[in-house]
């Protein structure tokens, strides 16, 4: 089942740009590994989905822990082909997350630093944005 809101305010959104880099969500938190994006753009339900799998299929039985750090809050509207310009805005299509350069998508924990970069190189193939691999910072202090 793809990810989707279960509740929004608004159905139909308007596409806007995405300006800037991310202030929020770019940080290593609950991993020892991120994939921080270095582009804009949305990234469908079905495409996070897809690099889930692709990831738990490679640390399975490894120990590892996988972390998705994005989930698509806006919908993608569009008319039906061969339809005549004009009749209003098309019905929600897609659910897509929007995303910063410096957001991090994805996270590992309890894998080595060779395995986290298998199993993001894998799971970037099926990403529309380019990515890196980013480690966690050490905490001051500790």
């Amino acid at each position: 089942m793809a990810l989707m809101p279960r509740r929004i305010k608004h159905r139909k959104v308007q596409r806007g740009r995405i300006k800037g880099n991310a202030t929020r969500g770019n940080k290593v938190v609950f991993g020892e590994y991120g994939l921080q994006s270095l582009q804009a753009g949305w990234i469908k339900a079905q495409t996070i989905e897809a690099g889930r799998i692709a990831a738990q299929q490679y640390i399975r039985g490894d120990g590892g822990k996988l972390y998705v750090r994005l989930f698509p809050h806006r919908s993608i509207t569009s008319t039906p082909l061969e339809t005549r310009m004009g009749k209003g805005k098309g019905e929600p299509e897609a659910w897509v997350a929007t995303v910063k350069p410096g957001t991090i998508l994805y996270e590992l924990g309890g894998v080595s630093e060779q395995q986290a970069r298998v199993c993001f190189a894998r799971l970037a193939h099926k990403l529309p944005v380019k990515v890196r691999l980013v480690k966690q910072r050490p905490k001051l202090g500790a």
